[in-house]
């Protein structure tokens, strides 16, 4: 479903997509398509010689619940020094944070169909424990200690 797209990305970026398979939550639940894909990438990352890769030119890109693995991917690896570096990461409408469901661009866009704002926290509870018995407490914000809250402000805010 996503070939086209890759090719794209890879033409005109000049660089290498290499599309990743993983377990789907609700069956599978996190860490297992986080581990799948930092696998994946790591194998790629040390054998691109047989793959015939040049490794400066290797990127990560993933979409939607992708996109959030391809972030945590290139995290997880900007601190290896046993593996060429990527050369950068694609996110296409990654679910990055979900400190917040309330922010302005949840409260602009939450008639705005394909993901609406509960179900963009339906997901995030589906990936993260296979359930969603918490959707209210984290559509009210109520998921987070207070704490972790004003350590986050700065970055997770309305302002």
């Amino acid at each position: 479903s996503h070939e086209k797209i890759c090719r794209y990305i890879a033409r005109e970026s000049e660089s290498v997509v290499v599309s990743v398979g993983y377990r789907l939550a609700p069956e599978h639940k996190y860490p297992a398509a986080y581990e799948d894909c930092l696998n994946a990438t790591i194998h790629f990352m040390k054998n691109t010689e047989h793959y015939g890769v040049d490794p400066a030119n290797v990127i990560v890109c993933g979409d939607s619940a992708g996109g959030n693995l391809a972030a945590a991917v290139s995290q997880t690896l900007a601190g290896r020094s046993d593996l060429p570096k990527l050369r950068a990461q694609i996110l296409i409408y990654p679910g990055l944070q979900a400190l917040d469901f309330n922010l302005p661009s949840y409260q602009q866009n939450r008639g705005v169909p394909l993901l609406f704002r509960e179900r963009a926290v339906f997901f995030a509870l589906q990936y993260l424990n296979g359930h969603a018995l918490h959707m209210q407490e984290v559509l009210e914000g109520s998921h987070i200690p207070p704490d972790m809250r004003l350590k986050y402000r700065k970055w997770v805010s309305p302002d």
